[in-house]
């Protein structure tokens, strides 16, 4: 039988291979994609791989590997710029430096209601509208959704508030909203020309929106309608200001600086934001770096996939400072920052040479690049050191590689949810973190619920050969010897599809006032208690690996609790949908007039029958 590997013939391939500019994509034995390209010329770069002199210790490794090629034709160099980075983020393959998601930073969102509105994001983005940012920390955010509450009149507040309203709020009052929620306040075309200007703005065309204003005032003036006229003139005002006050706090307008530094595998780059003449904030990224990858490559890779990350309504600076003793390696022949620029679609000037308020940045972000290395370093060491603790109070005969803890939460048995957060030697995996809304149970049943959990999490590994997820080392399970006790219960018969082991388990019991170094260390099976310093290193991580589980729990379980107090009783009643609860809900004024009214005045509501009045009725009453 012959292998993929014996198949692919890179002369043949390269025969065939066009001259022109694409992206190719290289798979291993598996099928998996390892690595992706992109190339001015295919076939030159493509071929370069496959030299008998190659020197790169990477490219070889990655060479022996490839047992397949694909590639795709692009019209511009640009263009193939733009498809790797998608396939990077797509694909995420091993040989590329990848970057984390920004979806853990805020941003500033633009809502697509009918009347839309700006509010504060942070999180998976399902909310369809436009995202702005993201911005370095939630403060930046508020500050601006202030700015932005005095220059531009457009609602801030939550929909079940705009919903509600009969008439306008305080924001109305002190001129910060058009009131669109009240009938007879703005018309649609106002509302929407201040939610563009507010795009506008937030996009940096703050000139742009200035002569918008101005054109709009002067026809106002000659329409006559002067109160329209002062309030053009008064945001006009407002705007300048904020310029002005812009100038004196620094001569740089728009900037990002970039500091990066590595040691012992792990990379730094810190992106110091200046915004308005002033620094907004900083961020610390660790992109994840393939073994011996040049530290050029993987500036070059940050540059790519921060800025050309279509999923966020970026504001790009108009100057990017790059390190100083990096920047001539990326600035290389091949012109790959210049193939940025035509991928952006906008002139962007990067530099490393750079002196007075500009050369104090620079130095300010490497120094932040070095800080946050170090504190990555030793946040590396001290779990290394803590894990390694840990195997050697339980005499664990290989490494600890995966461990995993359960927890429930809940209030009074009501919205229970159970979590499961899973470490490795790096620590914490938050994407593989996993919450269980529990279902079906005798509220306040911490140990049905506790088992319905382990069920759904390691039923699926007997039931399917694929290794859908890994089976941790250590399953740590908050609670006594009860809890412990479902755990036991249920591998007791465990049968992997992949012949995996059971995990080691732990119950993890708090003492008897509940304060941390007090924990107890339950080991099923003999329920012998394994005792530990406060001090000790083992006890920080299981207090660590605990703390992080009872989080995970309780935030699942107040959203849930959240969205239960959101939710009307009307959505629970067979035959009322979206359209009819609305229509309940005007006719009669609100939730509680309806909970109030008779069955004719139930069934006087438009698409309201007789027998569905009475469903309503009797709903309420046997609440």
């Amino acid at each position: 039988m012959t292998t993929k590997r014996e198949q692919f013939n890179p002369k043949q391939f390269l025969r065939n291979l066009t001259h022109q500019p694409g992206v190719y994509r290289m798979y291993d034995a598996s099928g998996d994609i390892i690595y992706v390209g992109k190339a001015k010329d295919l076939r030159k770069r493509v071929s370069s791989y496959f030299r008998s002199n190659l020197d790169h210790p990477k490219t070889q490794t990655l060479v022996k590997q490839i047992t397949n090629i694909e590639v795709t034709v692009t019209n511009t160099e640009a263009e193939a710029l733009i498809l790797e980075n998608n396939f990077i983020k797509k694909y995420r393959p091993r040989y590329n430096v990848l970057l984390r998601d920004d979806k853990s930073y805020p941003y500033i969102l633009l809502s697509e209601h009918e009347h839309p509105r700006l509010a504060f994001h942070r999180g998976t983005r399902r909310e369809k509208g436009r995202y702005f940012g993201p911005f370095p920390n939630g403060v930046a955010v508020r500050n601006s959704l202030r700015l932005l509450q005095k220059l531009f009149p457009v609602r801030q507040c939550e929909d079940t508030y705009y919903r509600a309203r009969s008439r306008p709020c305080l924001q109305y009052q002190l001129n910060r909203c058009l009131a669109p929620c009240v009938k007879g306040y703005c018309s649609d075309e106002e509302y929407t020309e201040q939610v563009e200007l507010a795009k506008s703005f937030l996009q940096g065309k703050n000139q742009e929106v200035i002569d918008q204003l101005v054109d709009k005032m002067d026809t106002a003036s000659e329409a006559l309608e002067f109160e329209r006229a002062a309030r053009y003139r008064d945001q006009i005002a407002a705007l300048r200001q904020v310029q002005e006050r812009n100038a004196v706090t620094g001569n740089q307008q728009e900037l990002d600086v970039i500091g990066y530094a590595r040691q012992g595998g792990i990379a730094a780059v810190h992106l110091l934001f200046v915004r308005g003449g002033a620094v907004q904030g900083s961020r610390s990224y660790f992109p994840k770096v393939p073994s011996n990858t040049e530290d050029s490559e993987v500036l070059l890779a940050f540059l790519l996939q921060f800025y050309l990350n279509d999923q966020v309504e970026r504001q790009l600076p108009r100057e990017i400072i790059l390190p100083e003793q990096n920047a001539a390696q990326v600035l290389d022949p091949e012109q790959e920052l210049q193939t940025l620029e035509q991928a952006l679609a906008q002139k962007i000037r990067m530099t490393h040479n750079v002196r007075g308020e500009r050369r104090q940045y620079q130095v300010l972000a490497q120094k932040n690049a070095l800080n946050a290395l170090d504190s990555k370093a030793n946040q590396a060491s001290t779990m290394h050191m803590r894990v390694k603790a840990l195997e050697d109070v339980l005499d664990f005969g290989r490494p600890v590689t995966r461990m995993e803890c359960f927890d429930i939460s809940h209030t009074m048995g009501q919205e229970t949810v159970a979590s499961c957060v899973v470490f490795d030697q790096q620590g914490p995996k938050k994407s593989d973190y996993r919450r269980f809304n529990i279902k079906g149970i005798t509220p306040g049943d911490d140990y049905a619920a506790m088992s319905q959990a382990l069920k759904r999490r390691f039923d699926p590994l007997q039931q399917a050969d694929k290794d859908l997820a890994p089976v941790p080392d250590i399953l740590f399970i908050d609670g006594g010897k009860g809890q412990l006790s479902q755990a036991e219960n249920y591998f007791a018969s465990w049968q992997d599809a992949a012949g995996r082991p059971a995990p080691l388990l732990i119950g993890v019991a708090k003492g008897e006032s509940r304060k941390p170094g007090l924990e107890t260390l339950i080991l099923a099976g003999s329920h012998e208690t394994i005792p530990l310093a406060a001090d000790a290193p083992a006890l920080h991580l299981v207090q660590h690996i605990r703390d992080e589980s009872h989080r995970f729990a309780i935030t699942g379980h107040r959203q849930r609790r959240a969205k239960v107090r959101r939710t009307s009783k009307l959505e629970d009643i067979p035959g009322i949908g979206t359209k009819r609860r609305q229509k309940l809900l005007q006719n009669l004024g609100g939730l509680q007039q309806v909970k109030q009214a008779s069955i004719e005045q139930l069934s006087a509501v438009p698409g309201v029958s007789r027998e569905l009045a009475e469903t309503i009725y009797h709903a309420f009453r046997d609440e």
